[in-house]
């Protein structure tokens, strides 16, 4: 920095004698060639001073520069990275743009899948737009806040989040970090979200999730005889409980109308809300966490039965287009339409991910929909499972066609 001020203030005098050499031209005759050869002199300078010490500023300081710029930055990014705090930045739409080790391990969410979505689509419905009011108003510049919400991973573990302003360096706007923490003695982190036993191998997921087709195949055998709308009432027992939390089944040709739904296990009173029991889970994971009371999740099974499908936009789309849907922690909390009351099904069913899968063979018309949910801390619908779950559809469709 020191030689780039002393080159300036040179090269500040050079133009200022350059300035007053243009001002000798009017000397008489006979002094002109004193001028000519300050001016000689001068240009002499440039060539073999200024000129060389220009280079060597422009090839060596700026680049000596930059580099200890990205040492820096370097340091500052293993520093975010290793910080033993759960850490995330996010802009003022809650998107994130870094996650560090330990708020993904605190989450449960990998960081490369959580940069570029918005982190309230980790948070409980309900939290979701308090968050994004309050990160917002911290981008604006209007203080520090901090908030309680929950994982939706983890629903019963109130987690604090503490939102302070940060302007990046060459950016024009604040950004937001977002600093987490439990608000009891309840730590969600990776170790204690629901997953595979450590153990299991994707051989043996492989191998549970054939023992269903399996199952699913020899009850669609032995529907000979009953009449076709027996059949996805049989089928979506199979799926109950074992692969999915909720199960609702949606017949008919032009115009849907439902049929069957059934519910989490622990809803007591009711017939549809019970499923098969002491049958392993596909996504080697317990049931839904306690979100709500099992009287609450018998009232959903009930709104969800007297819903129309046609006010349920998921169910549409599938029947009309045909392909199958899934969604993993929904955005979009009105996608399954909503009760009498106004309330979202899928917060009330506190649903993380979903599959909706038409009932159609491959030349055949659709004879229904099929959703399914899992909720609380149950693992996500994978790629591997919807593909299954699309196969078991056309058996469905055949098994119905069959019946006809």
């Amino acid at each position: 920095m020191a030689e780039t001020d002393e080159f300036g203030e040179e090269l500040a005098d050079f133009v200022r004698r350059v300035a007053e050499l243009k001002s000798a031209r009017s000397v008489p005759a006979d002094e002109l060639p004193t001028v000519l050869d300050a001016a000689i002199f001068e240009l002499d300078h440039v060539a073999d001073q200024l000129w060389p010490r220009f280079q060597q500023l422009s090839s060596d300081g700026p680049s000596g520069i930059a580099s200890t710029d990205r040492q820096e930055q370097q340091l500052l990014k293993a520093l975010f990275q290793r910080v033993p705090v759960p850490v995330a930045l996010v802009d003022r739409e809650t998107v994130v743009r870094r996650l560090n080790f330990a708020a993904a391990s605190f989450t449960g969410v990998r960081a490369g899948y959580a940069t570029g979505r918005p982190l309230t689509g980790f948070l409980a419905h309900a939290d979701r737009a308090a968050f994004r009011s309050q990160a917002a108003a911290v981008a604006r510049g209007d203080g520090d806040r901090s908030l309680t919400v929950h994982l939706q991973q983890q629903p019963s573990a109130p987690v604090r989040a503490t939102l302070t302003a940060l302007r990046p360096s060459g950016e024009p706007r604040s950004a937001v970090l977002v600093v987490l923490q439990p608000a009891d003695s309840r730590v969600p982190s990776g170790a204690n979200t629901p997953g595979p036993a450590p153990n299991l191998t994707e051989t043996t997921r492989h191998t549970v999730l054939m023992d269903l087709v399996d199952a699913m195949t020899t009850t669609l055998l032995s529907a000979s005889g009953e009449d076709r709308s027996t059949v996805p009432e049989r089928a979506a027992g199979v799926l109950h409980g074992r692969f999915a939390d909720w199960v609702v089944v949606d017949t008919g040709a032009a115009r849907l109308s439902r049929t069957t739904v059934l519910g989490p296990s622990d809803a007591p009173g009711l017939a549809d809300a019970s499923g098969p029991s002491g049958t392993p889970a596909l996504s080697d994971a317990q049931g839904p966490s306690e979100v709500q009371r099992p009287s609450a999740y018998a009232e959903v099974v009930a709104a969800l039965a007297a819903q129309d499908p046609a006010a349920c936009p998921l169910v549409v789309e599938a029947a009309r287009g045909g392909s199958t849907a899934l969604q993993v922690r929904p955005e979009d909390p009105d996608v399954f339409g909503r009760d009498t009351s106004g309330d979202p099904f899928l917060v009330r069913a506190n649903v993380t991910s979903l599959l909706c899968v038409p009932l159609t063979s491959a030349a055949g018309p659709v004879r229904g929909v099929l959703t399914l949910f899992r909720s609380g801390g149950r693992l996500a619908f994978s790629m591997a499972e919807a593909q299954a779950m699309d196969m078991m559809s056309r058996h469905i469709a055949l098994a119905m066609a069959r019946l006809n």
